[in-house]
């Protein structure tokens, strides 16, 4: 399932995937900057696969992909300036967007409990 299809909340910062918030990139970024950012980070998920049994090179490549997160917001400081807390990894319905989540359609809330492939 694509990141469009997954419930976003209507302030756009989270997205719900496996049943939980997850913080979207900051909209700041130009397109092409999330895109440049986003292949970045899947070049470093890629090298954390192929070099699991080298530690050395397993933590380089950790750093990287935390790298990448932080420079497309997605982890780090928040990129909002409202004061709102981060609430990523919380359950919608135990967060600030417990009365949001329950109104979305039950379909909706199925395609946010869903397991991302991959």
């Amino acid at each position: 399932m694509a990141l469009k299809d997954y419930p976003h909340t209507p302030d756009g910062r989270y997205f719900v995937s496996s049943g939980k918030l997850w913080r979207c990139p900051d909209p700041r970024l130009t397109p092409a900057g999330v895109k440049a950012l986003t292949k970045r980070l899947m070049a470093a998920r890629q090298k954390m696969k192929e070099v699991q049994a080298n530690e050395r090179q397993l933590k380089a490549a950790k750093r990287a992909v935390n790298a990448a997160k932080e420079a497309l917001g997605e982890r780090g400081p928040v990129w909002w300036d409202d004061g709102a807390p981060d609430e990523t990894m919380k359950a919608p319905n135990r967060s600030s967007y417990s009365d949001w989540w329950a109104s979305l359609s039950p379909e909706d809330r199925m395609k946010g409990e869903a397991t991302p492939r991959g």
